[in-house]
This record gives C-alpha cells, structure tokens and sequence, in this order.
C-alpha cells in the first residue's frame, strides 16, 4: 500500500505537468495555426482584391457602352436598313456581355443581376422599337424609335445598374 502512495506521489504531480504541457502546446499550435490563417488570407486579399477591382471596372465599362447613346453613336454609320442595324445592335450587346460575363464571379448577385436585367431591358426596346418601323425604315429611324422609347421610361435600368456597381465598389472598398 506504501508502495502505491509512493507510486502515486510520483504519477499524480507528473500527470499534471504532462497536462500542464499538452495544454501549452495546443495553445502555441493554435496560435501558429491561426497566424498562418492570416497570412493565407492577406495573401489571397491581395491576389483577389485587384481582380475585384478589376471585375467592377469592366461591368461599368460594359455598363456604359451599352447604354443607347453611346451604342448607337458607335455602331450606326447611316447606310444600314432598320432590320441590319437591329442585329448589329443585337449582336454588339451579346459579344459584350459574353465578354464581361466573368465579372460575375467578384461581384454580389443582386449587382449582377442588375446588369443582366439591364441588358435584357435593352434588348427588349430595341426589339419594340424595331417592331413598331415599317419594313422599309433605315437604321436612322431605329436609332431615333430607340432614342424615344428609353426617353419614355421612367427609369433607366443601366443607370441603375451602373449606380448599384458603383455603391457596391466604395462599400466593399
């Protein structure tokens, strides 16, 4: 019985700095674990920021060369008939948004959503607009049947698009 109190005196006071010791190291290794977290996210905050940053000035690129005056100001030379000046406009904004279709990867859904929805709307007035011309109209009597319908809106979707981008870029910068 001595010989287990003995036993005991030993063990007991080494079974708590054995303890002590694990408690310590799993600590330190936390602490390590946690600082190479950071670094890790520094990192990769420094790799995808200028990536974000990037993404965001493309949309409003995007943004800003599909609006109506700027599209048709670049695409409509006056020689086109109404029905060729419709799929040039159509096909300008589909290589565009395939182009910038990407971005969507850095930016929140709703701002995405926005900029599909605003191209979208683009397209449905020209469609309208081209809808409404006789078939012998030109591309001149396109861009104005255009240039009317988005004066009718009361809103305008690609400002709105390119409003919520631009609220998002100085909350998340």
């Amino acid at each position: 019985m001595e010989a287990l109190v003995e036993f005991g005196k030993i063990i007991i006071p080494a079974g708590l700095v054995l303890y002590a010791m694990y408690l310590i190291v799993k600590s330190f290794i936390n602490a390590e674990l946690d600082k190479k977290r950071l670094e890790v996210r520094s990192k990769s905050i420094e790799t995808v920021l200028p990536n974000r940053l990037h993404a965001y000035e493309r949309v409003c690129l995007f943004l800003e060369r599909i609006s109506p005056n700027q599209l048709i100001v670049r695409l409509n030379n006056g020689d086109y008939t109404s029905r060729e000046f419709q799929q040039i406009l159509l096909n300008e904004l589909r290589e565009e948004y395939n182009h910038n279709v990407s971005q969507q990867l850095y930016m929140s859904e709703e701002s995405w959503e926005l900029v599909k929805s605003a191209k979208e709307d683009l397209i449905v007035m020209i469609n309208e607009a081209m809808s409404g011309l006789p078939a012998d109209s030109t591309g001149v009597d396109l861009s104005k049947a255009i240039f009317e319908k988005s004066m009718q809106k009361e809103s305008d979707p690609i400002q709105h698009a390119l409003l919520t981008v631009k609220k998002e870029i100085w909350e998340t910068f």
